[in-house]
């Protein structure tokens, strides 16, 4: 259930970096870990989902903890493995932080279907569900949204834009 507004706002930093596909903000909490990661041009839609998933939010300029923005660089160098050292915290219903539970676990350089991603949470019909869901989710890259695509191996969408799920599909390894 969405947090409510009437609670004390959530307060958290907010850094930016620069990558290859643009500038990623990068939300964090007072213990260091990501909140959340959008880019700048969808700087909306993050402040929405954040609103959705914690109510009022106060957002101040605070840089990131370093280990997160090395491993975040190192990440879009080429080194994949760094998104593990990313520490993370998620609000959400408890159907979308176990399918966003279940993104950190694809592989990088692997793809799966919303029906796929369905069928490893248990839940076969939910599809639609899982799509929503993955919609949703407020840490791109992190909890790797982009890794799911259609049945038939289309794209489909991505929050940050599809040019950057090509992008960073192949900056994974994936044929596209």
């Amino acid at each position: 259930m969405p947090a409510r507004s009437t609670r004390t706002p959530a307060t958290f930093g907010l850094d930016r970096l620069t990558t290859p596909i643009g500038i990623a903000l990068l939300v964090t909490d007072a213990g260091g870990a990501l909140r959340a990661l959008d880019w700048e041009d969808y700087e909306h839609r993050m402040r929405e989902l954040l609103r959705l998933h914690y109510g009022v939010v106060d957002l101040s300029d605070q840089p990131a903890p370093t280990p997160m923005r090395t491993a975040l660089s190192r990440y879009f160098d080429g080194d994949l493995a760094q998104l593990a050292n990313v520490a993370w915290r998620i609000a959400g219903t408890p159907f979308q932080q176990k399918v966003w539970t279940a993104l950190a676990q694809i592989p990088a350089g692997t793809t799966m279907s919303y029906g796929a991603m369905a069928a490893r949470i248990e839940m076969p019909k939910a599809i639609r569900a899982v799509g929503h869901a993955n919609g949703s989710n407020p840490i791109s890259v992190v909890l790797p949204c982009h890794r799911l695509i259609g049945a038939d191996g289309s794209l489909v969408k991505y929050g940050g834009g599809l040019e950057r799920k090509r992008w960073l599909l192949r900056h994974e390894g994936v044929a596209i």
